[in-house]
């Protein structure tokens, strides 16, 4: 959260409680604690992304989501049994995984804006605009079964 505010001046931490406690709400689980201890055992490119390794170590996760893959190199990860995933290429695996689910769930996240409504071009538009442009293809390509 605070990379967040770094990158939006106006915004302040407390502006993003409510986001984080709907984010820590939404998975069961998906907190991980006693990370801290492990951060300065480990090294990336970039010191300040330690703290995402040392969490996907700990939780036992199988791979970092991220745009900026080139900060967790390979030869850095591989030893934890990790990989990255560029996030338009993991929620792509995630909707040929379950595919009714995820129409269910967009349909679902289309509905709950009411005023103004949400369109399904402004939808797609935004996941374009967010860096998922094959998931904006993918979802766009849905269009029948989503109205």
């Amino acid at each position: 959260m605070e990379a967040v505010v770094k990158l939006r001046p106006g915004l302040r931490l407390d502006d993003l409680e409510p986001t984080r406690q709907a984010m820590d709400g939404a998975v069961r689980d998906c907190l991980v604690a006693g990370y801290k201890p492990l951060i300065d055992k480990l090294h990336l490119p970039d010191p300040g992304d330690r703290h995402i390794l040392a969490g996907a170590i700990l939780g036992r996760a199988d791979v970092i989501v991220t745009f900026n893959e080139a900060d967790f190199p390979p030869e850095k990860i591989k030893p934890y049994g990790l990989h990255t995933r560029h996030p338009d290429h993991f929620i792509l695996d995630v909707i040929d995984i379950d595919p009714e689910a995820c129409v269910e769930r967009i349909r679902w996240d289309l509905g709950h804006y009411r005023n103004p409504p949400l369109q399904l071009a402004d939808y797609v538009g935004a996941l374009r605009a967010a860096g998922l442009t094959k998931t904006a293809d993918r979802v766009s390509g849905l269009e029948t079964l989503l109205t």
